[in-house]
């Protein structure tokens, strides 16, 4: 399979609006990306082609030009949380043709620099590659970092994030586990987990899913695998198979935005300005 197999992102436009009615008309990406896959019956090995090594697929990648073209033509929003939602237009969309909206909101992004005006958010500039984003330039950074020192930073992590106890193991050939930490529920009840980290630059398969729940049965209650790059569709499928211990999985840019959340080496700067929009909650 070679990326000429993946759908543009104009051919993603009106899956990407099926894939959100389905879905109750709002979704996270990590929700979103699949179903556009399931709707067109994609082969897991075309919706696993690597986009380079930017930790994403391309499927992905596609997907998410797909998004900027529709938020700009105001069929979709999104939320600082990174969920996107049907805007009312998107709703009462029945069709659509990628290609023309492709077609106007170019037009459109020319007629402001005609005017002296700001091209729409995230279509600076008609390149076939978007502008570098916070979340790669962080996660080449991680890519980079000595293992033992990513090793640390998971550790700190999930101490961030409400672990105790959290400990790396430093041990070899012990089934990938790279450390453990407890978390506690409202002060009472506590669950062991198991915790392995990989600096990836491509995708990690059901293999390593496999292999790191059989080295934490019997050792602990649940399993966290935190990666710089991502994972297949049957890595995910196996993570939560019936009848199996459900493993969390944290890929790059999940990574990313929780090392955002937690300010971990991420600064953001706002200026706040709180305004209530009436007319969106009487459109939901």
């Amino acid at each position: 399979m070679k990326k000429k197999d993946v759908p543009q992102f104009d051919d993603l436009m009106y899956p990407t609006l099926q894939a959100l009615r389905r879905l109750g008309g709002s979704a996270s990406i990590e929700e979103l990306v699949p179903q556009i896959a399931a709707l067109l019956s994609l082969p897991s090995e075309v919706a696993e082609i690597p986009h380079g090594t930017t930790g994403r697929t391309e499927l992905e990648y596609r997907a998410a030009w797909a998004r900027t073209y529709l938020k700009n033509a105001g069929f979709i929003e999104n939320s600082d949380r990174g969920i996107w939602a049907l805007t009312p237009k998107g709703r009462q969309a029945e069709s659509i043709d990628g290609r023309q909206i492709a077609r106007d909101v170019a037009r459109q992004q020319r007629e402001e620099r005609l005017v002296g005006g700001e091209p729409s958010e995230g279509l600076a500039k008609q390149d076939t590659e978007p502008a570098t984003t916070w979340q790669d330039r962080l996660l080449a950074l991680l890519q980079g970092m000595d293992p033992s020192a990513f090793e640390r930073l998971c550790q700190r992590i999930l101490r961030e994030s409400g672990f105790i106890e959290v400990e790396v193991t430093k041990r070899s050939g012990d089934g990938g586990i790279d450390g453990y930490g407890t978390i506690r529920l409202g002060g009472l009840i506590s669950f062991n987990v198991l915790f392995q980290s990989k600096r990836y630059k491509g995708n990690i398969g059901p293999d390593v899913v496999r292999d790191f729940r059989g080295a934490m049965v019997g050792r602990a209650d649940k399993g966290v695998i935190i990666t710089t790059g991502s994972f297949t569709l049957e890595a995910r499928r196996e993570a939560t198979r019936d009848g199996a211990p459900p493993l969390d999985l944290i890929d790059g840019r999940l990574l990313a935005e929780k090392l955002k959340e937690l300010k971990l080496g991420v600064k953001t700067n706002l200026v706040e300005h709180v305004e209530i929009e009436e007319p969106w909650f009487r459109s939901i």
